[in-house]
């Protein structure tokens, strides 16, 4: 009986109906009753604020709710209109109307952001988390959990939960279980797909919640490992429970009655059974098989031996197994094999259940799908949550200055982020630093745009995915920056940006000032290859095609323009006339020069980005979607930090082959682990194993496509080198590995946040005047699913260059 009134507890504080009046929880405290609060000793989550827009109101109402439900707890919910009563260290500062704290007594436990308290569940789930910090065990790495397993063991069972994103339901029903069960299991939270993985989780990139009861207490030996069960239905407060109660029932139950007379746990937990009929004579056999079947079908399925041998069992003998699903008759079959038994289960008499759960479930699954994170992002958040953002170094942007900030400056880098979104939070801390880093350089000025604030902004700029950076200058298009969302990169970018884009040449010595990198000698480090447009006149159209694509690459690549009947003396002696384009490495390096035939501007940069490339080049995580543009077969020369002789050596070799022009069917380059570490990983995936270095290795593009291991017999040389790939081409050569078939497309389908926030908000830009403008919204989300590229995190990363590449599945 008392499993009945849990459970009517338990479904009381998940739907929130069983209070004992309509009057709400949430009191307003004055300064005096705050005072006495603080004397009380008791735990209290407080919101201060002294006005009330839109956004606010909607938390308000989140927060009342919120309140009902914590009360049986034993923690009280507050707020405190700071108009009315003036607060010390709560009623001022910039932070207002953005934080809540938690209190016990007058210590504050936690603050919290309310972006990250958004409703109802996150308020509970994060309110509970922080009271139960240090019961609720969090762990990043499977180490972290073998010590809590081991910390447990022969004194208590573990029960472990994987949330993708903390402050969801499954958050609150996990956090809301550890309240009730703390003193009795050891609860244990994680978010990581390392976790995952050691758990037997293959799918590691499923955003589904999960469950597992790691049986320690009965684990005599601390060398044993816990056996665990996973939980297998979705994770919500009234679920975890009948998981827990089936934990605590006998693996195997014994009866000497008639199937449809037998009670047991599982049918008051709407439970399936399996009944199976055992012989005297054949005892041991059956008991053996219903322990099998039983750790088998643990968590989903209660396992009953009937004695056969008694008066009371009525079943004809024809039949030596039964079953019985929730609010069903018991049904006979005969059982030939253990497997049949988990088959019937498994894919047949659950499958309906199961699904029937999953359309229950369809329409919030998409939404938690919007939080994959990556492993690095999801840990930085998580260890940086209480750190508040010091956003001085930037200028946060609203509706009526951003038009008068853009236009003041020659350069203004705006970021473009939601709060709520880990990678736009993570990205920040980068933003900032370039902000610092920037400190001091006239003319450039870097700012935000709170996305989730200023919807109307967003919408105007034509941006829908984030993080997104746009550089603006006055009289000019905005140009998005479109590389890597690192501190470095974009720092480089933006000292780029400043430099005219082309450079305007008058004279020859200008033309080799710019060659040599002396006429931006400041900026010579931040690229070592210059492109210059070589045309006989002005008049020469190409001159404006040149321009434009100057425009389109300006912060990207350094860009002169020579456009006097003297550029013909620059291409003298090589295979091209005007007009062409010269490329210059650096000083004592050939240059290279190739003919002008583009059409348009877009074809134009396309030919820029691919002059730039270099004949042998060292890859990098930065430069590889380029060189795998080319289409050819890769070349790779893997070499160490150590034993420099022979990584010279080796590489003195492929460019003798290179400049031989004997290997015009590969694209030669080399990686050097020591400054791209991934590259041991990549030598892992080809081959299963990391070789001697330096090794040599042939891939070839497309997944499942093979890749060859020069022999480390061998001697790398030009001859031997030439001679292997030979074979390679004629199929003599056999394969080391095959890369694997691997697909980078996007983990969920597109969506317009800034359509769905004024959806949510009915009014919403109504009520905020000419802050708001929402016209053109479908237009405008339409044209963001055209320009979404298919291998981009849609919800969270900036647009691709269009001319870019897409990632390669190999690297």
């Amino acid at each position: 009986m008392c499993i009945v009134y849990f459970v009517a507890f338990l479904l009381c504080l998940t739907v929130q109906q069983c209070s004992s009046s309509n009057t709400s929880k949430l009191t307003e405290d004055s300064s005096q009753s705050f005072t006495e609060r603080m004397h009380t000793g008791k735990t209290s989550f407080i919101y201060f604020g002294n006005q009330v827009n839109p956004t606010i109101k909607l938390f308000m109402e989140q927060l009342e709710m919120s309140a009902d439900a914590l009360v049986d707890y034993g923690i009280s919910v507050a707020k405190v209109n700071c108009s009315k009563e003036s607060i010390a260290n709560y009623c001022s500062g910039e932070k207002l109307l953005t934080k809540a704290y938690l209190f016990r007594g007058s210590e504050v436990l936690r603050s919290f952001d309310i972006d990250t308290v958004f409703d109802v569940n996150a308020i509970v789930s994060h309110v509970l988390f922080a009271v139960l910090y240090n019961e609720v065990r969090y762990v990043h790495t499977p180490a972290e959990l073998l010590r809590v397993e081991s910390a447990a063991k022969q004194m208590r069972d573990v029960v472990v939960g994987h949330i993708q994103v903390l402050g969801l339901p499954e958050h609150r029903a996990l956090m809301e279980t550890a309240f009730v069960y703390g003193t009795k299991y050891q609860f244990v939270q994680t978010t990581g797909a390392p976790v995952l993985k050691h758990m037997g989780v293959v799918d590691s990139s499923s955003s589904r919640a999960r469950l597992w009861f790691l049986h320690c207490k009965g684990v005599s030996q601390q060398s044993d490992p816990c056996p665990s069960t996973p939980m297998r239905n979705s994770l919500n407060t009234i679920n975890i429970h009948t998981f827990l109660q089936l934990m605590e029932a006998p693996l195997v139950t014994e009866a000497t009655g008639d199937p449809s007379e037998v009670d047991v746990i599982h049918i008051h937990l709407s439970v399936p059974i399996l009944y199976l009929f055992c012989q005297p004579h054949t005892m041991h056999l059956d008991r053996v098989t219903a322990q099998t079947l039983a750790l088998q079908l643990r968590g989903e399925v209660g396992v009953v031996l009937i004695h056969r041998d008694s008066a009371d069992v009525k079943t004809p003998q024809q039949y030596n197994a039964a079953y019985r699903l929730p609010q069903e008759e018991v049904k006979y079959f005969t059982l030939n094999s253990a497997e049949e038994v988990v088959k019937l289960f498994n894919k047949d008499l659950l499958q309906d259940h199961k699904e029937d759960e999953e359309d229950e479930e369809e329409d919030d699954e998409h939404w938690s799908d919007l939080d994959i994170l990556d492993d690095e992002v999801s840990e930085s958040v998580h260890r940086d949550r209480d750190l508040m953002l010091d956003l001085e170094s930037v200028t946060e942007l609203t509706s009526d200055s951003f038009q008068t900030t853009v236009t003041e400056n020659d350069i203004t880098a705006v970021l473009f982020y939601f709060k709520w979104d880990a990678v736009c939070m993570a990205f920040i801390q980068s933003f900032i630093e370039v902000a610092d880093g920037l400190e001091g350089v006239s003319g450039v000025e870097l700012a935000v745009v709170d996305c989730g604030e200023w919807t109307d902004i967003c919408s105007d700029q034509n941006v829908t995915s984030f993080p997104t950076v746009m550089i603006y200058r006055p009289m000019e298009a905005a140009q998005p920056y479109r590389g890597m969302l690192g501190t470095k990169s974009l720092h480089r970018f933006i000292l780029l940006s400043q430099l005219s884009s082309p450079f305007l040449l008058s004279s020859s010595v200008e033309v080799l000032s710019f060659l040599e990198g002396d006429l931006y000698s400041k900026h010579a480090n931040l690229s070592p290859v210059r492109v210059l447009g070589l045309f006989s006149s002005t008049q020469d159209p190409g001159v404006t095609l040149f321009e434009e694509a100057a425009r389109l690459l300006r912060g990207e690549t350094i860009l002169g323009l020579f456009a006097l009947k003297d550029a013909e003396k620059w291409v003298e002696g090589m295979s091209v006339n005007l007009p062409a384009l010269l490329v210059s490495r650096g000083p004592g390096v050939p240059r290279d020069a190739y003919a002008l035939q583009s059409s348009s501007p877009k074809d134009l940069v396309t030919l820029i980005q691919r002059a730039e490339l270099d004949q042998f080049p060292e890859l990098t995580v930065e430069n590889l979607p380029w060189y795998l543009r080319l289409g050819k077969p890769l070349l790779i020369l893997f070499i160490g930090k150590e034993d420099g002789t022979e990584n010279a050596k080796s590489l003195t070799e492929i460019r003798n082959l290179l400049s031989s022009g004997e290997l015009n069917s590969f694209l030669p380059c080399w990686i050097h682990l020591g400054r791209t570490p991934i590259g041991r990983s990549v030598l892992e995936k080809y081959l299963g194993f990391v070789p001697p270095l330096p090794a040599l290795v042939v891939s070839q593009l497309g997944a499942g496509g093979e890749v060859f291991l020069f022999p480390s017999e061998r001697p790398l040389m030009a001859t031997s080198v030439l001679q292997w790939l030979g074979g390679v081409e004629n199929g003599q050569e056999q394969p080391a590995g095959v890369i694997p078939d691997g697909k980078w497309g996007p983990p969920v389908p597109f969506y317009d946040f800034l359509a769905i926030i004024d959806q949510e908000v009915p009014g919403y830009a109504s009520q905020r005047g000419p802050k708001m403008k929402t016209g053109g919204r479908e237009d405008h989300k339409e044209q963001g699913k055209k320009d979404v590229a298919p291998n981009q995190r849609q919800t969270s990363h900036p647009s691709p260059n269009p001319q870019a590449p897409h990632q390669h599945s190999e690297l």
